[in-house]
């Protein structure tokens, strides 16, 4: 247990950074409040966890080959970067974190990586935000005719958007906790270091202690500076979200909660007006997921140097 630590590490951070992204547009469009947020997603991320989480494990252990060494380090290299990502307000991708590391620590090793897998993963992590902007685009289309032409009661469709905002959030969650538990522990399975059911516990816990405890810097970053949000808009950016991490979580790959949901609040943004998208702030959070990349990748490298 004392040699997963850094998987408890890299969990709360990915908690407190990825895992409120799925609550962060209707959260600051007033559909829900934090405190409810917060606690139905740390509920649903451990259900996720530990019910199919166990999907996305091979693909994070077979970037390379690992050991407790290896595993070790790559896992607090990751949670380091990710935890100064989240301490700046950027939301980054856990899964570029966790990978980048992994291929730190392999060249440290001077052992090589699967070329396969990894170009798997990176075609993956492209098509997160352009198929959840693609994903929202469209249901902000369908969904703002269906709403121009049949609803009249306001309040009503408000009622009925707070009631659907809370079970596409917890179906989020579900899946962000099935998606992205294999970053937190996936290491340590490869290593033969845990069970995948006790990695899958572990981690799962760990992701909603992070929600719970130091989520709410980059929910607001989210919510507010890409573009402006309504309580419809937050609705379609949330359903998107879902099924892009739905749909990912099935192919098996871990994908990034906080570039679906970039992606999905840029879509809506587009469908509303270009001009009502935040260009700078997309353009600074593109350039955290690069480093993020890179910055972990240095640092497992380093540390994989030093500890040797």
């Amino acid at each position: 247990m004392f040699n997963a630590l850094p998987g408890v590490y890299l969990g709360w951070g990915l908690g407190s950074n990825d895992a409120a992204n799925i609550f962060g547009p209707p959260v600051t469009s007033g559909l829900i409040n934090y405190r409810r947020a917060v606690t139905l997603a740390a509920i649903f991320i451990l259900l996720g966890a530990l019910l199919e989480g166990r999907k996305c494990f091979a693909t994070v252990g077979g970037v390379t080959i690992l050991n407790l060494r290896s595993a070790f380090i790559a896992t607090l290299a990751a949670g380091i970067i990710v935890h100064l990502m989240s301490w700046l307000g950027f939301p980054v991708s856990t899964s570029q974190a966790i990978i980048g590391s992994i291929i730190g620590i392999g060249f440290s090793n001077h052992i090589g990586v699967s070329l396969h897998k990894l170009t798997k993963i990176i075609l993956c992590w492209l098509f997160t935000p352009l198929g959840a902007a693609a994903i929202s685009y469209l249901l902000f289309i369908f969904f703002r005719y269906f709403y121009q032409r049949k609803v009249e009661n306001i309040q009503l469709f408000n009622s009925v958007a707070k009631i659907s905002c809370l079970l596409i959030g917890c179906y989020a969650a579900y899946n962000l906790g099935a998606n992205n538990v294999a970053n937190t522990t996936g290491t340590f399975v490869a290593a033969g270091v845990l069970s995948p059911f006790l990695a899958t516990f572990i981690g799962g816990t760990s992701i909603s202690l992070g929600i719970l405890t130091y989520s709410k810097n980059v929910i607001f970053t989210v919510g507010k500076k890409i573009a402006p949000l309504d309580p419809f808009s937050g609705l379609i950016a949330l359903l998107s979200t879902a099924v892009t991490l739905h749909l990912f979580t099935q192919l098996g790959v871990p994908v990034s909660s906080s570039q679906a949901i970039v992606g999905a609040v840029a879509g809506v943004g587009l469908a509303r007006g270009a001009r009502t998208v935040n260009k700078i702030t997309l353009f600074l959070i593109f350039v955290s997921w690069i480093l993020t990349l890179l910055l972990a990748l240095g640092l497992a490298y380093a540390l994989g140097f030093l500890f040797k």
